[in-house]
C-alpha cells in the first residue's frame, strides 16, 4: 500500500513536472515572442525617431523658406507700393502738412522759439541678303512759281550800279529771279528775290557788260527756306516736341511739299552753326563767370550706324546734361556716355558752385585735380550745393511705404525749412542771407543733429535708414545754401528743364546719330534760354538766322537770348524785318 502511494505521488509529481515544463515552454515562447516584439518595437521606434528627425528638419526648412518668402513678399510689396506712388502720386510728393504739424507741434514750437520764427506765416507772394533700296532719282529743284501762294517781292540793288544808272552810264537790264518760302502766322507766302541786273556801258572799249547785284550772305544758301520758315520748323520740332513727320504732314495739308529729310538736314546744320558761334561764346562766359550752375541728366536713345551692313541693331543710349548758369544761360550738352570724365570735360575750368543730385559721376568736380600741364596750377575743386527736394524725396518714400514715425518727423522738419525759405524768396541776396542766419540756421542745425542721432540708432536696412544715411553723408552740401543768399534750396529748375527732353523722346523716339543729338541739344539750349528771358523762341530764332551771317567774330555773345533785346534795339527795323537782304551791323562803340 505504501508502494502504491509512492507511485501515485510519483505520478502526481511527474504530471506536475510535465505541466511545469509545458508552462515553462509556454513562458519561454512568450518571452521569446515579447523579446521579438520588443526588438520590433525598438526598431520601429528608431525608424519613427529617424522619421521624426527628418520631419523636424523638413519643418525647419519649410519655416526658413516661409520666412524667406515672407521677406521677399514684403520687399516686393514695398517696391510695388513705391513704384505705384512714383507713377501716380510721387511726382507731386503730396504730404498732409497739417497732420504733420499736429503730430509734431510741440517739437516744432520748441524749434521755432529757438530760431525766433514762432508765429511766422507763409506769405503769398527709341531672303538672306535683302535687296538694297534704290535711291529715288533726283527730280531737280522744285518750281515755287507753280505754287498758288501770295508773293512778296524783295528787290536787291547794287548801290554803285544805281549811282551809274543815275549818271546815265548804265541802265537796268531786267532782274534775276529766285524763289524761297517764307512763313507767316497768317499762312505761307512765296518770297520772290529780284537781283537787279545792270547793263554797263564802256565807251572806251566800245562794249556793254551785264552785272547782277551780289547775293547777300545767308545761312540758308541754295535752300527754299527763309529765316521765318526755318524758325517755324525749329519751333514746331523743339518747342512743341513734334516729329518731322507731323510737320511734313502739316505742310502737305497747306499745299506745300516739304519733306522731312530736307528739314532734318537743315536743322542739323543750323544747330551745329549755333553751337559753334553763339553757344560757344555763351559757354565760355558761363564757365568763367557763373556763380552757380544747376545741372541734371537724363537718357536719350541714339540710332546706331549701319557700318556697311543691313543688319538691324538696337538703339544705343546717350545722355543729355542740362546746365543752368545763374539766370543767364541754359545749355543742353549731349554725352555718348554719362561718365565722370565726360562730366569733367563739360565743366572744365569752372570753379564756382554746382548744384546737383548726389550721383557719383559728379564727385570728380568737387575734388582738386592735377594740373592740365606742368606750367599750370592744379585744378581747383568746385563747391557742391545739395538739393533739399532730392533729400525730401527719400523721407517721403520712407513715410509713404514704411509708415515710419521717424520719417514723418523728418518730413515735418524739412517742410518747415521750405516754408521759412519761401517767406524771404523775394528779398535780395544780402537780406536773404541775413534772415537765414537769424532764423533758418537754427532749424537746419537742429534737423541734422536729430538726423545723425537717428542714423546711429537704426541698424535695420530699409527706406528709413537709407534716407537718414543719405542726409548724413551729404550734410555739408545741404548746409552750403546758408553761405550765400544767391544759392537756393533745391535743384527743381534743372528737372523742369529736362521735361522738354522727356516729352520729346516720347515723340521723337531717338536721334539719328550722335551729331544729330548734339545739334538738337544746341537748338534746345537756345529755345530754353529764350524762354528764360521772356522771348518768343520762334521770333528769336528767326532774327538770329537773319543776322548771324553778318555778325563779326568775337561779338557772338551779343546774339545770345540774354543780350538780344539790347542788340535788337540797335538794328534797323526795316532791314531786320526783311527776309533776305543786306543788314548793317551796329558799331560796339556807340
Amino acid at each position: 500500500m505504501d508502494d502504491s502511494i509512492d507511485w501515485g505521488q510519483h505520478r502526481v509529481v511527474q504530471m506536475r513536472r510535465g505541466t511545469a515544463e509545458a508552462r515553462i515552454s509556454e513562458l519561454e515562447a512568450a518571452v521569446a515572442s515579447l523579446a521579438a516584439e520588443r526588438d520590433a518595437a525598438v526598431q520601429s521606434r528608431d525608424v519613427l525617431a529617424a522619421e521624426l528627425a527628418s520631419a523636424h528638419e523638413r519643418m525647419l526648412a519649410a519655416e526658413r523658406e516661409r520666412d524667406r518668402l515672407v521677406q521677399a513678399h514684403e520687399r516686393l510689396r514695398v517696391e510695388l507700393e513705391r513704384l505705384k506712388r512714383r507713377l501716380t502720386v510721387a511726382k507731386a510728393e503730396r504730404v498732409d502738412t497739417t497732420q504733420l504739424e499736429l503730430e509734431f507741434a510741440e517739437k516744432l514750437r520748441e524749434l521755432e522759439e529757438v530760431a525766433g520764427t514762432l508765429g511766422m506765416k507763409e506769405s503769398s507772394d527709341d531672303p538672306e541678303q535683302p535687296q538694297k533700296k534704290r535711291k529715288k532719282k533726283p527730280s531737280g529743284r522744285r518750281d515755287l512759281a507753280d505754287l498758288n501762294l501770295p508773293e512778296e517781292r524783295v528787290e536787291i540793288t547794287d548801290p554803285e550800279m544805281e549811282r551809274l544808272v543815275a549818271e546815265g552810264k548804265a541802265t537796268r537790264h531786267g532782274v534775276e529771279e529766285s524763289r524761297r518760302l517764307m512763313h507767316q502766322k497768317a499762312g505761307l507766302r512765296c518770297v520772290v528775290i529780284e537781283r537787279v541786273k545792270y547793263r554797263l556801258f564802256d565807251e572806251g572799249a566800245g562794249r556793254t557788260t551785264v552785272v547782277t547785284a551780289e547775293q547777300p550772305p545767308d545761312l540758308l544758301e541754295r535752300s527754299i527756306f527763309t529765316p521765318s520758315l526755318a524758325a517755324n520748323v525749329i519751333h514746331e520740332k523743339v518747342d512743341k516736341s513734334l516729329t518731322l513727320y507731323r510737320i511734313e504732314e502739316d505742310f502737305r495739308r497747306r499745299g506745300v511739299s516739304l519733306d522731312r529729310a530736307t528739314m532734318s538736314r537743315r536743322l542739323e546744320d543750323l544747330g551745329a552753326t549755333f553751337g559753334a558761334t553763339v553757344l560757344h561764346e555763351a559757354r565760355l562766359e558761363a564757365m568763367s563767370r557763373a556763380f552757380c550752375i544747376a545741372t541734371d541728366a537724363t537718357g536719350f536713345k541714339i540710332q546706331p550706324g549701319r557700318h556697311g551692313t543691313s543688319e538691324r541693331r538696337p538703339c544705343k543710349r546717350g545722355h543729355f546734361l542740362v546746365l543752368i548758369a545763374d539766370r543767364d544761360h541754359v545749355f543742353f550738352e549731349y554725352m555718348e556716355r554719362e561718365t565722370s570724365e565726360a562730366i569733367a570735360k563739360i565743366f572744365e575750368g569752372f570753379t564756382g558752385h554746382i548744384q546737383a543730385d548726389a550721383k557719383g559721376t559728379y564727385d570728380i568736380l568737387f575734388r582738386a585735380g592735377p594740373p592740365p600741364s606742368p606750367d599750370e596750377p592744379p585744378r581747383e575743386a568746385a563747391r557742391e550745393v545739395g538739393c533739399w527736394s532730392h533729400m525730401r524725396r527719400y523721407f517721403w518714400e520712407a513715410t509713404a511705404i514704411s509708415k515710419s514715425e521717424i520719417a514723418r518727423e523728418g518730413l515735418a522738419r524739412i517742410g518747415r525749412v521750405f516754408e521759412l525759405e519761401r517767406l524771404w524768396a523775394h528779398h535780395d541776396p544780402v537780406k536773404r542771407k541775413r534772415l537765414r542766419e537769424a532764423h533758418l540756421r537754427a532749424h537746419v542745425e537742429s534737423f541734422f543733429e536729430w538726423n545723425n542721432h537717428q542714423a546711429a540708432l537704426i541698424e535695420e536696412p530699409g527706406y528709413v535708414r537709407r534716407a537718414l544715411q543719405y542726409t548724413q553723408r551729404h550734410e555739408a552740401a545741404f548746409k552750403r545754401f546758408l553761405d550765400n543768399g544767391r544759392l537756393v534750396l533745391d535743384n527743381n529748375r534743372s528737372e523742369r528743364a529736362l521735361r522738354k527732353i522727356a516729352v520729346g523722346r516720347k515723340n521723337w523716339l531717338f536721334a539719328g546719330s550722335d551729331l544729330h543729338a548734339s545739334s538738337l541739344g544746341h537748338l534746345l539750349s537756345l529755345n530754353a534760354s529764350a524762354r528764360l528771358h521772356g522771348l518768343d523762341p520762334e521770333a528769336y530764332f528767326r532774327d538770329l538766322i537773319r543776322v548771324l551771317p553778318f555778325w563779326p567774330r568775337g561779338r557772338y555773345l551779343e546774339l545770345c537770348p540774354r543780350d538780344w533785346p539790347a542788340t535788337r534795339a540797335k538794328l534797323d527795323p526795316q532791314q531786320l524785318a526783311a527776309e533776305v537782304g543786306w543788314l548793317d551791323v551796329p558799331d560796339v562803340s556807340r
